[in-house]
């Protein structure tokens, strides 16, 4: 399954700084074991240059990875700031009702990482081999080091969560993101043509 990592070259400019702190300072509600700002819809107002990047990206990821015929439109739906402190972490989960998502990742620590599980891993273990050496295609979850500037998307069916970092000292701040798209897909000869 693909996940496209790819890191910004530049870091935070002091305007994205005090963008984060006012999404900040107009509320985070709590969720299980991480904050999530109130804003779910971040880049309409804020973060124009993350945004850009994240765009700039997701059209390279849908390039190489999807590689569709016709011209297709992706674009970011929802937004969100999350806060995770010290000790806290994100429940497995996927994202209903997108096609890639994102994490880009403001502050993180060393041992920060996402963890992404193979859907198909009790398909997968019908029969269990010993494993000599786990990699990316034997391994039913993988775990991808993060940091600071960093993008990572993936398909948003995919399952991914966040153990706690019982190291950290510091909270660590990411966004998220969600996509669809706009355009024609199918065939109108083969009865699956969508136009969106």
């Amino acid at each position: 399954c693909p996940v496209y990592i790819v890191k910004r070259d530049s870091n935070l400019s002091s305007k994205e700084e005090k963008d984060i702190e006012d999404i900040i300072k107009e509320g985070m509600y709590k969720n299980t074991g991480n904050s999530t700002s109130n804003n779910n819809y971040i880049f309409n107002g804020k973060l124009k240059k993350i945004k850009q990047f994240c765009e700039q990206q997701l059209k390279i990821y849908v390039e190489q990875v999807i590689n569709p015929k016709e011209e297709l439109d992706f674009y970011i739906t929802q937004s969100w700031l999350n806060i995770t402190k010290p000790g806290g972490f994100h429940h497995q989960h996927s994202h209903s009702n997108s096609i890639i998502s994102g994490v880009f990742y403001i502050s993180t620590e060393e041992d920060d990482k996402i963890i992404i599980t193979d859907p198909n891993i009790k398909v997968k273990e019908l029969i269990k081999f010993e494993i000599k050496e786990y990699n990316i295609w034997n391994s039913g979850i993988w775990f991808f080091p993060v940091n600071n500037s960093q993008l990572i998307l993936f398909p948003s069916w995919l399952d991914h969560s966040v153990k706690p970092n019982e190291k950290a000292t510091t909270d660590r701040i990411s966004i998220s993101f969600n996509t669809f798209v706009r355009g024609t897909f199918g065939l109108r000869n083969e009865l699956t043509e969508l136009i969106l």
